[in-house]
């Protein structure tokens, strides 16, 4: 409930809105804004209060956005989640306009001849959000990694091989938002050691990770960059632990990989892509 009375006061200390605001849009949009990774299930209670709504309007804001497909009940409970309707609109965004359409056909071209999986992902604060991802073998491990999926940078190779070309307080930042837990043992989670990590990575120009991540699975990831040399997104390839050992895995993905990230900026160069 603090995250809750937090969000409420915020939203109460913010100046109101302008003339040509469409005030009773802003409130459907702050009832979906009530939810969140930690808040993903919620009472009418608890939208009321996070997005600072009376009883009343939240109940029938909340009834229109069950009708249109961007609430959805909980069964046999008074909570309510996010609906697929939402979950479109993402997937919208993260299609167009972007580096997707251009490299689902490469990555297409790496599974299953080099790997088991194929990814591009970008940062966002301190996690990677997965724009596209071929996936083909990996059934057992039950990795969900859909577009619009999000795993913590500090734990991934994806997001190593971003965080490694940002500026050091930049990977500081972004590496203390989020709590750093072990996902396998494996897994670096101590600042100074990740630090040293991405300074690897960066001088490699790649990063590798032995199931740091999932048990089982060996990943390579290459950064993409822009005109500027500014990272905007890496690619990855992921191989099942059973299949090949890790210098194997290196020795015949990597030149394959970094090709493919090579067509890949070139693409986004032409294409005047900036994230």
């Amino acid at each position: 409930m603090a995250k809750v009375e937090k969000k409420a006061a915020k939203r109460k200390s913010e100046s109101p809105p302008p003339k040509n605001r469409v005030a009773s849009v802003g409130k459907a949009f702050a009832v979906l804004q009530s939810f969140s990774s930690e808040a993903f299930e919620l009472t009418l209670s608890e939208i009321a209060a996070t997005a600072d709504l009376d009883r009343g309007t939240a109940f029938r804001l909340i009834q229109t956005l069950v009708e249109l497909g961007y609430l959805q009940p909980v069964p046999q409970s008074r909570r309510f989640r996010l609906g697929i309707a939402c979950l479109d609109l993402g997937y919208t965004v993260l299609s167009h306009g972007s580096l997707r359409p251009m490299v689902e056909p490469l990555l297409r071209g790496l599974v299953p001849d080099v790997g088991d999986a194929a990814s591009l992902g970008i940062l966002d604060g301190g996690d990677v959000i997965y724009l596209a991802r071929i996936g083909a073998g990996l059934d057992r491990h039950k990795m969900d990694r859909r577009p619009g999926t999000r795993i913590p940078a500090y734990s991934a190779a994806l997001g190593h091989v971003m965080l490694a070309h940002l500026p050091r307080d930049e990977q500081i930042a972004r590496l203390e938002s989020r709590p750093r837990v072990k996902l396998s043992e494996r897994t670096l989670t101590d600042l100074d050691a990740l630090l040293a990590r991405l300074d690897q990575v960066k001088k490699k120009g790649h990063a590798v990770s032995d199931g740091e991540n999932a048990y089982g699975l060996r990943t390579l990831a290459t950064p993409i960059f822009d005109a500027q040399g500014q990272v905007i997104g890496g690619l990855s390839v992921t191989v099942d632990a059973m299949r090949l050992d890790m210098v194997a895995f290196r020795d015949q993905a990597l030149p394959r990989l970094m090709q493919v990230t090579a067509q890949v900026q070139d693409l986004a160069i032409k294409s005047g892509l900036t994230s």
